[in-house]
């Protein structure tokens, strides 16, 4: 990854924490930390995606996480309507971006753009 971490400002904390924390799963991304009323989700005990009340929120933002497979992508796309999302794009290959991009994309409940991208082949 070539960012170390993103932070951004939401106007429902616990609303957030569910969305993102149910969304993410499927990635293996958890939530890794609370600090000063700011969750830090990532893996593997860093956290790269925080997130907390205060300030404007940035609007829209669009954060795209890496899935290992197809498979993750869509469970990402599940997870997150299923946790209140809302649908901006079914799982599948935008050729637009090359022949293997396979990606899915929902709105946050601040209407955020979250995206799930695999830029593997199918197996």
């Amino acid at each position: 990854m070539i960012i170390d971490h993103i932070g951004m400002t939401v106007r429902d904390y616990d609303k957030s924490k569910q969305f993102f924390c149910r969304a993410l799963a499927p990635l293996g991304i958890e939530l890794v930390m609370e600090v000063h009323g700011w969750a830090g989700l990532g893996k593997a005990g860093k956290p790269e995606l925080w997130f907390g009340v205060g300030g404007e929120k940035q609007n829209p933002m669009h954060i795209a996480f890496i899935a290992d497979t197809r498979d993750q992508v869509r469970a990402f796309h599940a997870a997150a309507l299923a946790a209140g999302g809302t649908d901006n794009g079914a799982p599948g290959i935008r050729e637009i971006y090359h022949p293997d991009y396979f990606g899915a994309f929902v709105l946050d409940p601040d209407g955020h753009n979250v995206e799930a991208v695999c830029h593997r082949p199918e197996p």
